[in-house]
């Protein structure tokens, strides 16, 4: 198989990836696993890391020209989750992966179920004003393009605690934090989809680099640098066009979109433990 035929493959992961907040590693490591089932998971992950951290840095610089990025809880988030996913690589080791994957699978499962049936009722549109009531201080406000300002509150320990475990879940079961990063700042902070899945965009680039750099240490990457570079290619263009669908596309649809890619996930992680 060609290198170049990665291009418009990488497109079409940094356009759904973006759109959604998430990055797209869900769609690249089964998709490298099934190409290349020689290459170990260890290799294929670090490939997906480093394809990944392209995506979200393209996509972040286009969140970042239309101003829907809250800086400051991206920072904060990366923070803790980074040494979550150190965490997590350590006690791989310890924890039987199976179970462990099983548990996992069913849970990212029920919570794509509960996305899709709540994303009329929830999924707030980033044209929508937010002056929902606030249980917690405003830690920022985002001011976007259209001059339309945002204060964002949330519990700053609570936040970090919950970035902590999703690095530490996402590193024992190799899914990508902006799975789980997305609902949390939509569904618990109230923060507009939009608004969530450009912050959730922005951890991505810290916490991507971050293994990438781990597996550049343990020799585990570059094993394919032909193909890599075609799918960061790819994703760049995709990452621009999935930031631009987001202000095409309605709040509850790219819920739907991002109960999909759990569903996908959970149902995933169930079948490779058998």
């Amino acid at each position: 198989m060609s290198a170049f035929w990665f291009i418009p493959i990488g497109f079409l992961v940094g356009t759904y990836g973006t759109l959604i907040g998430a990055g797209g590693g869900f769609l690249l490591v089964p998709l490298l696993i099934f190409l290349f089932p020689q290459d170990s998971s260890s290799a294929i992950t670090a490939a997906s890391l480093a394809v990944i951290c392209v995506n979200a840095t393209s996509g972040a610089f286009a969140y970042a020209r239309m101003r829907r990025i809250s800086y400051k809880t991206g920072l904060l988030f990366a923070a803790a989750t980074i040494p979550g996913a150190l965490v997590g690589s350590y006690l791989t080791r310890f924890i039987p992966r199976r179970e462990f994957g099983i548990l996992f699978g069913i849970l990212l499962v029920g919570v794509a179920v509960f996305l899709a049936v709540s994303r009329g009722r929830r999924g707030r549109d980033a044209k929508q004003a937010s002056d929902a009531p606030r249980r917690w201080p405003v830690v920022d406000t985002v001011i976007d393009r259209e001059g339309r300002s945002y204060p964002l509150s949330y519990s700053v320990p609570l936040g970090m605690g919950i970035s902590l475990l999703v690095g530490l879940f996402s590193s024992l079961v190799g899914i990508g934090g902006g799975l789980i990063h997305v609902p949390v700042l939509t569904y618990l902070f109230g923060f507009p989809v939009h608004l969530s899945t450009a912050t959730s965009h922005f951890v991505l680039i810290f916490t991507s680099l971050a293994g990438v750099v781990e597996h550049l240490l343990d020799g585990t990457w570059p094993r394919h640098l032909p193909r890599d570079a075609c799918l960061a290619l790819g994703v760049v263009g995709g990452a621009q066009l999935g930031a631009f669908l987001s202000r095409k596309i309605s709040a509850s649809w790219i819920i739907v979109g991002l109960a999909v890619a759990l569903g996908l996930v959970g149902v995933r992680l169930v079948l490779t433990a058998f």
